[in-house]
């Protein structure tokens, strides 16, 4: 993929630790894939491999499952973002205190290189750059990806950070 081919794309990170009417973190976070691959305005849906990544901050919680999907979205993002939290209640995500173990974590990483402020909707997300669990799957469907606030590319994200115990499933 050339750079200019990351243009127009949305990129959600999908992850969870928590199992939900007897379907497993793994098979949350698939199920979430597909639901957001069959939205209304959602194409070209590609989705990384999935990841195992151990709690951040570091505690005694399940280890993670972690992937990124990319596509492109026919729609503003404050409606995407609505849909992605529809998902998250669906599958049984209770919003207790920061970092707390979860069903399914839906977060809105980049929309088509849009910058926003907006407390409610922060693009590119916030701290997506600061997290290996979610560069090392953006970097499977955007090896190109440049942070559209920073500049730099996802390689780049990634050689700045320490070792994580990220590893593929």
């Amino acid at each position: 993929m050339r750079k200019e081919d990351t243009a127009g794309m949305n990129y959600v990170s999908i992850g969870g630790n928590l199992p939900c009417d007897n379907r497993t973190a793994l098979q949350l976070c698939v199920a979430a894939s597909s639901s957001i691959a069959r939205m209304t305005g959602v194409a070209d849906a590609v989705l990384s491999p999935w990841y195992s990544s151990a709690p951040v901050p570091p505690s005694d919680q399940p280890r993670f499952v972690n992937g990124v999907i990319r596509f492109t979205f026919a729609g503003d993002p404050a409606r995407l973002l609505a849909a992605l939290q529809a998902l998250e209640r669906k599958a049984g995500r209770i919003r207790s205190v920061p970092n707390a173990a979860r069903t399914l974590d839906l977060d809105l990483i980049d929309s088509a290189a849009r910058l926003s402020d907006d407390p409610a909707l922060t693009l590119p997300h916030p701290r997506a750059h600061l997290r290996e669990f979610v560069l090392r799957p953006l970097r499977d469907v955007a090896p190109n990806w440049v942070h559209p606030r920073l500049g730099h590319t996802v390689g780049a994200l990634l050689a700045s950070l320490p070792p994580a115990d990220v590893r593929l499933i």
